[in-house]
């Protein structure tokens, strides 16, 4: 993993946020030091305006938290890096600043996530902002992506891209929305009120298979999906999402939040459901297809 690239990033940004140029949406990311999404580690924030970037904000943070070795795998951010640093608190006013009261677009729900458990655990009032998920953009525009993860998205669009690094993934995902803007027409306020894809109705189970009888909730793929079909075609009952009656929760091998699963929504319902004694199983999808293979 190459050292992660500390020389653009300034050492103590202010305090309070400076003259904003006019934009028309901000695209934030943030990159966590733990699988908990409170401890944020870095922040990148891009500015678009006519489709071309007219700011960019950038900076680590002091999570006051641990740093996960796994997290550091991902990243490249440890301990060390953030010595001296702000914490979210410090630099809540200047990120409020960027996006209070316009449109903030992050790639899935885990960046909005991220900032409010932050602003919770620091005692910072919430940053209102009209969100708009950049996901949901990419999977109406190009519906026939086989994945719609940053980075696969990067290389489909001729993006320069650094996965995983705050302000690279951020103005990737800016892009997305200009390319999806050019590629359907849709200006920019109609996709905060363009619904999310409906998803078809799911394949019915086999009656007989190794999975028979498990309800299964699919993390990154539509009820329609490949997954879906073969899923369904083990047996098993594949449901809209993650509840009191599933028992299994399938990670599939393109879902969106990458690396970051375990901090998506169902991956933390599964496991608040887990903890309660639910019978509940998390597994890849690799895993369960080499389990099913091997007991073939």
């Amino acid at each position: 993993m190459p050292m992660h690239p500390l020389t653009k990033i300034p050492a103590e940004p202010a305090n309070t946020p400076t003259a904003q140029p006019a934009v028309d949406f901000v695209v934030i990311d943030v990159e966590t030091a733990c699988s908990r999404v409170s401890s944020i580690c870095q922040i990148g924030i891009v500015g678009f305006r006519d489709g071309r970037e007219v700011f960019e904000y950038e900076t680590l943070v002091d999570p006051r938290d641990e740093f996960s070795p796994f997290n550091t795998r991902i990243h490249g951010i440890h301990g060390g890096h953030v010595v001296g640093k702000p914490t979210f608190a410090h630099i809540h006013q200047l990120v409020d600043g960027h996006l209070a009261g316009r449109i903030t677009v992050a790639h899935s729900s885990f960046d909005k996530g991220a900032l409010a458990a932050a602003c919770l655990v620091h005692d910072c009032q919430a940053i209102e902002t009209t969100w708009l998920d950049s996901v949901r953009v990419a999977k109406r525009a190009w519906p026939d992506l086989p994945s719609h993860r940053l980075n696969v998205l990067s290389r489909f669009l001729g993006v320069r891209h650094q996965h995983h690094d705050a302000l690279s993934d951020a103005r990737a995902a800016g892009m997305v929305i200009v390319r999806a803007i050019e590629h359907t027409g849709i200006e920019l306020a109609n996709w905060l009120t363009v619904p999310a894809q409906k998803q078809g109705r799911a394949p019915k189970p086999a009656a007989e298979g190794p999975l028979k009888g498990q309800r299964v909730a699919i993390l990154g793929a539509s009820r329609t999906s490949a997954l879906a079909q073969w899923l369904a075609g083990s047996g098993a009952r594949v449901v809209a999402s993650v509840g009191t009656t599933t028992t299994m929760l399938v990670i599939g091998t393109e879902q969106p939040f990458g690396r970051f699963a375990h901090a998506s929504p169902p991956y933390r319902k599964a496991e608040e459901l887990r903890r309660g004694g639910a019978p509940l199983e998390i597994v890849t999808e690799a895993a369960l297809r080499e389990r099913l293979a091997a007991a073939a």
